[in-house]
């Protein structure tokens, strides 16, 4: 009997030892559990902002070179993406941040796409235009007409679909869509091949300059859409949720950067150009980027989320049964620290030499559409060639 009790007390015993040494395991497990996560925490200072090389992503080039996402305690690298992946590149996590079309992520964002706008960047960059020559002049004429687009689901497209649907003229059965390389536009207008076209900066800028064109529909100018957002701050989803901090931080730097353009257009494109960000010639990339406003706000970006969302609705671009109101409010995050009070009283320098002379506008147009030699359209064959 002693002896029976004496190996339980040793069991006893061997017993409490083990679990005095499962809870050392434990202690050293969460210890390094802990520490881990520290070591991602810091390592959280990365972020990366995705670009294509367009004229209306200045303020990325401009927020990179001068230091903004720095400032904000952020490690920044770009990834450089194509029009045909890149909403699949930010849906897959090979980038984490950038600014772009409201309209052009709606549908994803509908469809299930895990991704939020934080703040608007700027307004009109998207027209429609129609030969400088034909009959064509307001929207109505484009009813049966051939519209020629860089691709189905573009936000050329889309705004082109938004427009015609707000003006009673259904899309899909009463316009005829031909696809052409962005820099082939004008070439098919030219042969005869489509009646107008939608594009972008700096192909719309391009097309006025040569004499080609004349707006039809112009988002920088024509109500409702003159005071709407098109580009806005968008954050990964998944990066937001790890990084709220950082995706503020991110936020902050686009932002300020597109205050920085709107003080210094002719800098930003300058510096667009010469860090060979984009294919074109500084003094165009001028004309393309003063045509745009850089007036950045957060509300703004919510308001153009419902209004973009309402129209495509409406042109039947969004399914009939989804609740706009719903869908806005999924698709926009507001970030501590980024508020239209904090862009109110962000101030920025303007920088010698780096505005647009109030002329500047006429004199490049003028000079382009006189200058008709062979070398002149050459150059700007080969701009559009790199781009594509």
């Amino acid at each position: 009997m002693l002896i029976h009790i004496s190996c339980c007390s040793s069991t006893l015993v061997a017993t409490t030892s083990i679990l005095c040494q499962v809870n050392k395991f434990l202690c050293v497990a969460a210890l390094v559990i802990v520490l881990t996560g520290c070591k991602k925490e810091a390592a959280s200072n990365k972020v990366r902002v995705g670009y294509i090389g367009l004229t209306c992503e200045a303020p990325i080039f401009t927020a990179v070179e001068k230091g903004f996402f720095k400032e904000e305690g952020l490690e920044v690298s770009l990834v450089k993406c194509e029009w045909a992946n890149y909403k699949d590149v930010l849906a897959l996590g090979g980038f984490d941040i950038t600014h772009h079309l409201v309209m052009y992520f709606l549908k994803p964002i509908e469809q299930g796409l895990d991704v939020k706008f934080t703040g608007g960047i700027h307004r009109g960059c998207l027209r429609v235009q129609a030969g400088a020559n034909g009959s064509i002049s307001k929207i109505q004429d484009l009813r049966g007409k051939r519209i020629g687009v860089p691709g189905m689901g573009t936000p050329p497209f889309i705004f082109a679909n938004r427009v015609l649907g707000a003006n009673g003229i259904d899309p899909g059965k009463e316009i005829t869509w031909r696809v052409f390389p962005a820099g082939e536009l004008g070439l098919a207008l030219d042969k005869g091949e489509v009646d107008a076209v939608a594009d972008s900066e700096p192909i719309g800028s391009l097309l006025l300059a040569q004499g080609k064109v004349k707006n039809v529909a112009d988002q920088a100018k024509d109500a409702p859409y003159k005071d709407e957002y098109c580009c806005a701050v968008i954050v990964s989803g998944k990066f937001l949720a790890a990084n709220p901090k950082g995706a503020a931080g991110a936020t902050r730097a686009l932002l300020k950067a597109a205050k920085w353009v709107e003080a210094n257009p002719a800098a930003a494109a300058r510096l667009s150009v010469e860090k060979k960000y984009l294919a074109s010639n500084p003094e165009l990339n001028t004309v393309a980027i003063s045509h745009l406003r850089y007036v950045p706000s957060v509300s703004g970006a919510d308001e153009a989320v419902k209004s973009a969302a309402t129209e495509m609705k409406t042109a039947g671009m969004l399914s009939p049964s989804t609740n706009v109101t719903d869908l806005a409010k999924r698709a926009f995050a507001h970030l501590d620290g980024v508020s239209d009070e904090w862009l109110n009283q962000l101030q920025v320098e303007r920088v010698a030499g780096g505005q647009v002379p109030p002329d500047q506008d006429i004199r490049l147009f003028a000079e382009l559409i006189l200058s008709d030699t062979e070398e002149s359209c050459c150059k700007a064959r080969k701009s559009l060639a790199k781009a594509k």
